[in-house]
């Protein structure tokens, strides 16, 4: 490496017409020499190419000089057996130094993707897949579970939503299995902080009910609420009646708002009909819908129905007939908030 960089500097040295000093003076300056480029660009890094390929596209893109000199330099340091595919951003003020560095160490352009607290499995498989820098593998539900070796495991509730962020052609497999193992981490954490006496033995029927309290609520101060009256009525043999359950269940024929018929339509997830947890979890729980499954908040309450206020809270109630009057008042505030809608149109 040592003559092929002496041998280097000596090529130099003749074509610039100075000694080896002036030579290597010259190179440190060409390397440290901001590239022309007056606006951010991204530019893509094919997987095989050449570092000769790398210059030549700095050439014209960011009006690099003697292209060829980069080259040449680059594989005495052994860049050219290390570069990394993928985009990167050329902007104003770098030189080819730190450009090729950073090529060398794959700091690529990185996407994010936010998967929401409360979806369900099929619409992160649909934000995924319509992600212009999501590389889709085409697979089916069925196959996706046993490429993340779950063969026939139900995929919902098994994936953590968060932001993400990938490199470009990154695919959805991937980011599923990142997704999953972070699930199974937050569980297992979660689960070891569990309360004695809960009324479900295992973290999956954690997960199910967290993922009710997820659609249920999206207020954070009332998670633990909603959990502790769930328990309740599991501890007391009482069907949990909760709308996500129905609404999943239903499927495709769920259209606008539940109606008498839909909760008197038997399926695995109607708790309406049937006692205890559904068969498997509803939606994508987060993290504190996970926490408060676990750890319900103490009390009496056995009911809960939307306030009607706009704000997506809830009142709860000891007796049925605290919850009756409640339901009643929602109803009245519901009425008059539509009326309001259409004055106001």
């Amino acid at each position: 490496m040592r003559r092929a960089v002496a041998i280097g500097l000596l090529v130099l040295a003749l074509l610039t017409g100075g000694g080896l000093v002036g030579a290597k003076l010259w190179l440190e300056r060409y390397l440290d020499q901001p590239l022309a480029v007056e606006d951010a660009r991204v530019v893509e890094i094919a997987g095989g190419q050449s570092l000769s390929a790398v210059a030549a596209m700095l050439a014209r893109e960011a009006g690099l000089r003697h292209p060829r000199v980069l080259a040449r330099w680059g594989r005495w340091q052994g860049a050219d057996q290390r570069l990394q595919a993928g985009e990167y951003r050329l902007e104003p003020g770098m030189t080819p130094r730190v450009f090729l560095e950073r090529v060398v160490q794959g700091r690529v352009i990185l996407h994010q993707l936010t998967v929401v607290e409360g979806w369900r499995f099929q619409e992160m498989l649909g934000a995924l897949r319509a992600h212009a820098a999501v590389q889709s593998t085409g697979l089916e539900t069925a196959a996706l579970m046993a490429a993340l070796g779950e063969p026939g495991q139900h995929p919902e509730g098994l994936f953590f939503p968060d932001t993400f962020r990938f490199a470009r052609g990154t695919t959805e497999l991937e980011i599923l299995r990142r997704a999953r193992d972070l699930m199974a981490r937050q569980l297992e954490e979660i689960w070891a902080s569990r309360q004695p006496g809960l009324p479900f033995d295992t973290p999956y029927e954690a997960l199910i009910l967290a993922s009710i309290i997820e659609r249920e609520t999206g207020l954070d101060a009332e998670r633990e609420r909603v959990a502790g009256v769930f328990v309740r009525r599991l501890q007391r043999g009482m069907r949990l009646q909760t709308d996500p359950t129905v609404i999943y269940g239903l499927g495709d024929a769920f259209t606008d708002r539940l109606r008498r018929a839909d909760l008197q339509r038997d399926t695995p997830y109607n708790t309406y009909t049937r006692h205890g947890l559904p068969p498997t979890p509803i939606a994508l729980p987060g993290r504190r819908s996970l926490e408060a499954a676990v750890n319900p908040a103490e009390g009496d309450e056995l009911f809960f129905v939307a306030s009607g206020l706009g704000d997506g809270s809830h009142v709860f109630s000891v007796t049925l007939e605290e919850h009756n009057r409640a339901v009643a008042l929602y109803l009245q505030r519901l009425r008059e908030r539509r009326a309001a809608a259409e004055e106001a149109s």
